[in-house]
């Protein structure tokens, strides 16, 4: 029986730290995790190889910094330079998502 491909990869995007991006995803795309790799945040997703792409908000606090005050969804918390920054990242929430 022979199985068929799917077109779902997981793909990294690197993250600038800074407290708001736009990230460009493929459309659908499910963010896995965000960790940093050779001291640079990036993100994974688990993306259709054959979606338009749409840009993403991707929000970046500090800990101990204040938070925007918008709708977001954590996913997930990083640390650079040994342990010493602790970053927790999040994707903005519009009105079309909630």
């Amino acid at each position: 029986m022979e199985t068929k491909r799917s077109t779902n990869t997981i793909w990294k995007f690197p993250l600038d730290v800074e407290d708001r991006q736009i990230v460009q995803l493929p459309v659908g795309a499910e963010i896995l995790s965000v960790q940093t790799q050779h001291e640079i945040p990036c993100l994974w997703a688990a993306c259709d190889t054959d979606a338009e792409w749409e840009g993403v908000t991707i929000i970046i606090h500090g800990t101990g910094h204040p938070m925007f005050d918008v709708p977001m969804q954590f996913i997930d918390t990083f640390q650079m330079k040994g342990g010493a920054l602790v970053f927790h990242a999040f994707v903005g929430v519009t009105n079309e998502d909630s």
